[in-house]
């Protein structure tokens, strides 16, 4: 246990150290200040802009940004279904794999667009290197920096006055790749390869196995590069099916730390940004201390539960919880994994999720639940937090008569209408999903366990998927046309609908003045905002989900202690 603590120590304390500089860093970038690779990216960004008939100064009303984003996503589904339907026919793909199945392909395309990377589908069996690194991993990129230019519109909202514009998507878009996500992933690939992990398009090798001397295939591809990118757009889809339990994914504990620390990096560090953004360095800590108390909570709770949760046998000295874990990685990083990857919207995984303890799988469930507010997916985890936020100032003011103010903006009717958007759309489909599933007569057959247990092996499927995460319980049978379809369907939904609500919120917040302080203005940097804001995230989880938890994780828990 003390070393498990002294890993998590450490892993915390390196990520509050690295975030508040990158997130420094990011904000310059996105208030287009002049940065260390300023001089090495911008002729190439200023040939995009030349390229694309674009003027980075113009900007767009909150309509034309959300449209843009709309048809930006629009096209890149389409161009990811088209890619999947026609890799038999196309180049780099030394396996001959065939197209998927029109569903599968649709559903990974809504996947992968949406930021959630839920996989129905294992990479090494089913899909080219052409798919593989032109599209998924592309669209690794490309739908992170959607979340995160959303997000900049927003702050844009927060810190102008009386101005209809909220800056320019396909600026936003550049930036945040050319300057962020492309140098940091080059790194974190370079440092993946040196620790073995692959980046080849040579054709999957066969070995025979010095034991049993029979043969056997080991799955190659351009993988270091995909790998990168998922962790740190927490996108988390996998290159390979068993996702970064697979030895060629994540082959050490160093990778591990470092895939480990990306997942929660960029996330953090806008936390910063945001700060650094509005003018006001307080709020961004508000907001990260509320997430990181959330964090630490949950990594406790997991921790704990998996380490003496486990069944005690008459005769067996207790090791804790290691079924469905790499023995590399053990109990402690498994569940360390496992809460920082439920915590942000990414998905990947090094253990089995559908092996955790009952109430571990409680709080992972319960943590993308909440929104993937807890730090969550980059640009989306901290916009729904935002949304949290107001909703929390509304709520106050209203206990004592006063109008609601954030950041000098007073809050109204429509501001609310579009929160209730962020703050609902998931919840709504998530349960919607997961009824629409257990209502299907073939709904047994996609199990492997019944009872409480199976039935959460559907709500977390659905809550993953409603909540743009991407993680699975191992025992849901995903390929089948209903939940390719359904679950396609709600991933599009839940990920556009909030983005066009913090478009227009933007849009909204922007137009006003601001309103200055006086003594009755509600402080959203203190110790009680901080408390209160924490409530209001766990009281909106538990009245959406409780009644699902119930009959799931909580039921699974006591028919297991009886």
């Amino acid at each position: 246990m003390s070393e498990m603590l002294i890993t998590n120590s450490l892993y915390l304390v390196v990520l509050v150290a690295l975030s508040i500089p990158l997130g420094n860093y990011i904000a310059k970038v996105m208030t287009g200040q002049q940065v260390f690779l300023s001089r090495l990216i911008l002729p190439a960004e200023q040939m995009v802009y030349r390229l694309m008939g674009i003027r980075e100064e113009d900007e767009m009303s909150p309509r034309h940004y959300a449209v843009a984003v709309m048809v930006f996503s629009g096209l890149g589904l389409g161009s990811l279904f088209a890619l999947q339907m026609l890799q038999g026919n196309l180049p780099f793909n030394p396996q001959n794999f065939a197209a998927p199945s029109w569903h599968l392909a649709f559903n990974t395309a809504a996947s992968f667009v949406s930021n959630t990377n839920w996989q129905a589908y294992s990479g090494e069996s089913s899909l080219s290197y052409l798919t593989q690194a032109l599209g998924l991993g592309v669209w690794n990129f490309l739908s992170a920096a959607t979340g995160i230019a959303v997000l900049f519109a927003l702050i844009r909202g927060f810190s102008r006055t009386k101005k209809r514009t909220i800056g320019n998507f396909w600026t936003d878009l550049i930036r945040v790749n050319f300057y962020v996500l492309i140098p940091l992933s080059l790194v974190l690939a370079l440092v993946l390869v040196s620790q073995g992990v692959v980046q080849t398009i040579s054709p999957y090798h066969e070995i025979v196995a010095l034991e049993t001397g029979m043969t056997q295939t080991v799955p190659l591809g351009p993988a270091a590069s995909q790998i990168a990118i998922k962790q740190l757009g927490t996108n988390g889809g996998g290159f390979f099916g068993t996702n970064s339990a697979f030895p060629l994914e994540n082959p050490t504990a160093l990778t591990n730390f470092l895939e480990l620390l990306s997942i929660l990096l960029i996330p953090a560090s806008l936390c910063v940004a945001f700060g650094k953004a509005v003018g006001d360095i307080k709020q961004g800590r508000t907001i990260y201390l509320v997430m990181l108390i959330l964090f630490i909570c949950s990594l406790a709770a997991v921790t704990i539960s998996e380490t003496v949760g486990a069944p005690i046998l008459q005769g067996v000295i207790s090791t804790g919880n290691l079924e469905g874990k790499e023995i590399i990685h053990g109990i402690g990083t498994s569940a360390l994994w496992g809460t920082a990857t439920t915590a942000a919207s990414n998905g990947s995984v090094n253990a089995m999720h559908d092996s955790f303890t009952p109430l571990s799988g409680l709080v992972l469930m319960f943590l993308m639940q909440l929104g993937e507010v807890v730090f969550g997916g980059v640009g989306s985890g901290l916009y729904g937090m935002i949304g949290f936020v107001i909703l929390t100032v509304f709520i106050a003011g209203l206990m004592v008569g006063r109008t609601p103010e954030y950041l000098g903006k007073k809050v109204e009717p429509f501001d609310m209408k579009m929160v209730c958007l962020i703050v609902l759309v998931p919840p709504v489909f998530t349960l919607l999903g997961t009824a629409l599933a257990v209502l299907m007569p073939q709904a047994s057959d996609w199990l492997t366990n019944s009872g409480p247990h199976g039935f959460s092996e559907i709500l977390y499927a659905f809550t993953s998927m409603g909540n743009n995460n991407g993680s699975a319980f191992g025992g849901f049978a995903a390929d089948t046309v209903f939940t390719n379809v359904v679950g396609g369907l709600i991933m599009l939904i839940v990920r556009l609908v909030p983005l066009v609500a913090v478009v227009f919120l933007a849009g909204n917040l922007s137009n006003k003045k601001l309103v200055a302080k006086t003594e009755g203005t509600l402080s959203t940097s203190n110790t009680l905002f901080v408390g209160l804001l924490i409530a209001i995230v766990l009281l909106i989880g538990a009245l959406s989900f409780l009644p699902a938890l119930a009959l799931g994780p909580i039921a699974d828990y006591f028919t297991a202690v009886i």
